[in-house]
């Protein structure tokens, strides 16, 4: 990943790894991807780790603004990618003008120091060094003026894409700022009690006794008030609770499940609502995904859970994998932009393009009706997507139900992302079919 003239305790090793990672992700690879690849050619140790993904997410959610002052300083982009990227980590850690500097979770000046010694380090970009010293400098003597002449830009300003941006816009007139702002915020940390194994309230007390603050923010969700590692939150590897954002703990019970029931989980990984499903009710369910490598993620959920459910490779598109015998419920998570998840997974708003949700939508079609001819008659199917697109929810669902003549069940339709709120929850959207009983 980097040279061994970095230390690996060193902010300078942790920005030349973030730095990769953003050059990648301009590349067109995802940030998980991006920096798993890093990781495995790299010998940082877990703490490195850390900072460098936090720097890297902290660079994706500042991205606009950090490119716009880059443009204003420099005649032209900076070149290699690892250059632009260095100089985008180290302007998106010291330019947010919601932070005071004395907030900032790094110190200017010792971020302006590393980033130089990083540059020095890598002989790729050892030549710009002076470069990156004269930029991030210039940056802290005029930050006041150089942030209010880019902030006119509405992609420096709300750190998406402008097509995004004006998506929003003309979608959600009354909302759009508020859905920007909720996709720029940190995720909180939500848990989904297994009530098979403890009730909320009791879960609740165990948290408050660990001296862990937490909210109830639905009938089997909670925040935690600050996010801890997987392996401090208490009765985790013993299965009684999982993480998953309280929207999408929404699915499971929107099935109306009953022991004994047929029940398919399409594009199940990474597994989080295959095990709601069967938290919720005795049922056989079958988890189906396209990938294969995402399959034992699906196990590894369900092994500490303690609940089983077959696994198998297939395409929700096709009908290779399918023994014939009809389901009595299917869920259909199906793929799309995921645009109302972009403040857990801010890269995908610089990796998706506008003509995306069209082509996403088409697929996702494909796959609603082929699983709708497995299901039994008088059974349901619940769509779900996270996208905050017209194309990709209300209007799919719409046309779904009029093309295969579903009966169109209650369902929380769309939901919009909301962050720091008692809902707080991601942007999904929900509708559910039945068919016509014989």
């Amino acid at each position: 990943m980097s040279n061994a003239s970095l230390k690996t305790d060193s902010l300078a090793f942790c920005l030349h790894g973030a730095a990769q990672a953003v050059a990648a992700v301009k590349s067109g690879a995802a940030l998980p991807q991006a920096l798993a690849r890093i990781f495995a050619a790299s010998a940082a140790p877990a703490q490195a780790r850390g900072a460098i993904q936090d720097i890297s997410y902290r660079a994706m959610r500042h991205l606009g603004r950090a490119e716009a002052l880059l443009a204003a300083m420099t005649s032209k982009a900076p070149e290699p990618a690892l250059l632009h990227g260095l100089l985008c980590c180290a302007l998106a850690l010291i330019s947010d003008p919601d932070v005071p500097a004395a907030d900032a979770p790094y110190n200017a000046f010792t971020v302006v120091d590393q980033a130089v010694t990083a540059a020095a380090s890598d002989l790729s970009i050892a030549h710009a060094k002076g470069m990156v010293n004269a930029v991030l400098r210039r940056f802290l003597r005029e930050r006041e003026a150089l942030l209010q002449q880019v902030l006119h830009n509405p992609v420096a300003q709300w750190n998406y894409p402008a097509w995004w941006i004006d998506a929003i816009k003309s979608t959600y007139p009354g909302d759009w700022q508020a859905i920007l702002a909720a996709g720029n915020a940190l995720p909180p940390l939500t848990l989904r009690v297994n009530c098979r194994k403890i009730a909320v309230a009791d879960y609740l007390h165990s948290l408050s006794e660990q001296g862990i603050a937490a909210t109830q923010v639905g009938p089997f969700a909670l925040r935690l008030a600050q996010a801890v590692p997987v392996n401090r939150i208490p009765g985790f590897e013993q299965g009684q609770v999982s993480v998953q954002d309280a929207a999408a703990q929404l699915a499971a019970p929107l099935l109306d499940l009953q022991a004994g029931m047929r029940v398919l989980d399409a594009c199940a990984a990474p597994g989080g609502k295959t095990g709601h499903i069967l938290e919720c009710a005795d049922v056989d369910l079958l988890a189906l995904d396209s990938d294969s490598r995402r399959l034992p993620r699906i196990d590894e959920n369900l092994q500490r859970l303690q609940l089983h459910a077959e696994l198998k490779v297939g395409d929700a598109g096709a009908r290779d994998w399918w023994d014939g015998r009809a389901f009595d419920r299917i869920l259909a998570d199906v793929p799309c932009t995921a645009s109302g998840i972009v403040r857990r997974h801010p890269d995908i708003r610089w990796l998706r393009r506008k003509a995306d949700a069209g082509q996403l939508a088409k697929v996702a079609q494909g796959i609603l009706d082929n699983l709708w001819s497995m299901l039994r008659p008088g059974g349901k199917l619940l769509f779900v997507t996270c996208s905050l697109w017209p194309q990709e929810s209300e209007a799919q669902a719409a046309a779904f139900a009029v093309r295969n003549q579903a009966i169109r069940l209650p369902a929380p339709g769309q939901l919009l992302p909301t962050a720091n709120t008692l809902y707080d929850r991601d942007g999904l959207f929900y509708a559910l079919f039945q068919k016509a009983p014989e």
